[in-house]
């Protein structure tokens, strides 16, 4: 089977709260939320649900945006963030345990005039969410159909059905809900995201990287998204563009091993040998010790006989 390369990326409110602790742990997260002008954003609900325990928890923003997560797992954990009057929005990101350090991270939402969602939509979105957590994707697009054909302006939800058909290999259809929300908002980044997605995995890097290349670089603000299309110019020997990501990637998470390796591939290919030498060096202070390690090594011991 085919695998999916960067599904991510945007599904309404995650799943259901669960109220158990098997979450707790030592690590500490702090994060940020804005709206589109970049002021902060008070009252927003942040939900946070680690995928390997299925339990979670929420919090609420303060006057300066800023949320923090103090005691939990390393692990993946998907994040929701919920505010009437603004587009809802998720994320997943990896944090790490107590020994290393996860940088803040920032979403900013989106306004939508005059959207208040109910306590029977939430739930709505629960179930579908829920559903889409188990796998069950044709149950889930019933559900996020059913919820579009009684809310048709609330159109992100176009993108919890393409994230469906996306991971049911069904790209074609996928697709064409991406594009109703691009139709929408010609800039969202997640339907542009999905739609570059389903050209690499049927196999047209060309047209993936016309769509990534109407994401507007300066709004990206996700460590694993730069990442990603960074490695899809990478592979196409986009080198100049793929450096630009990566860099990127590492200045919003310092300790993403496979962007700081990348970043250093990158500008040994491009010739700067410094700058190779100082971020495979740079990758060694965090990981000293694994089979990569050694490929990095002997880069070192190489660039430091050329420089």
């Amino acid at each position: 089977m085919k695998k999916a390369c960067l599904f991510a990326l945007l599904i309404v409110f995650s799943s259901c709260l669960v109220y158990s602790q098997d979450w707790t742990g030592q690590g500490r997260q702090i994060g940020y939320v804005f709206d589109e002008q970049g002021n902060p954003l008070e009252g927003v609900t942040v939900k946070l649900f680690l995928l390997k325990t299925q339990s979670g928890f929420e919090l609420t923003t303060n006057k300066e945006g800023k949320w923090v997560a103090i005691g939990v797992k390393g692990g993946t954990w998907h994040i929701d963030f919920f505010l009437s009057g603004y587009l809802p929005k998720k994320m997943s990101i990896t944090i790490l345990d107590y020994k290393q350090k996860n940088n803040p991270i920032r979403v900013q939402l989106e306004k939508a005039e005059g959207l208040v969602l109910s306590d029977e939509m939430r739930q709505a979105f629960i179930k579908g969410n829920n559903l889409f957590e188990e796998e069950k994707y044709e149950e889930s697009i019933g559900v996020f159909n059913e919820i579009l054909a009684d809310f048709p302006n609330i159109y992100v939800i176009n993108l919890n059905i393409g994230n469906c058909y996306f991971k049911m290999e069904r790209y074609d259809e996928a697709e064409k809900f991406y594009s109703n929300v691009y139709e929408k908002d010609p800039k969202n980044i997640d339907a542009l995201m999905g739609i570059g997605n389903c050209h690499i995995n049927r196999g047209d890097n060309e047209k993936a990287l016309e769509w990534y290349n109407k994401i507007e670089f300066e709004k990206i603000q996700n460590a694993t998204i730069l990442y990603n299309i960074g490695t899809i110019f990478y592979s196409n020997s986009k080198y100049d563009e793929a450096l630009k990501y990566y860099r990127k990637a590492v200045e919003i998470k310092e300790d993403f091993l496979d962007a700081c390796y990348q970043l250093g591939l990158a500008y040994l290919t491009l010739g700067n040998n410094q700058a190779a030498l100082s971020e495979f060096e740079h990758y060694l202070k965090q990981d000293s010790e694994s089979e990569r390690a050694t490929q990095v090594k002997g880069f070192i011991e190489y660039l430091k006989k050329e420089t």
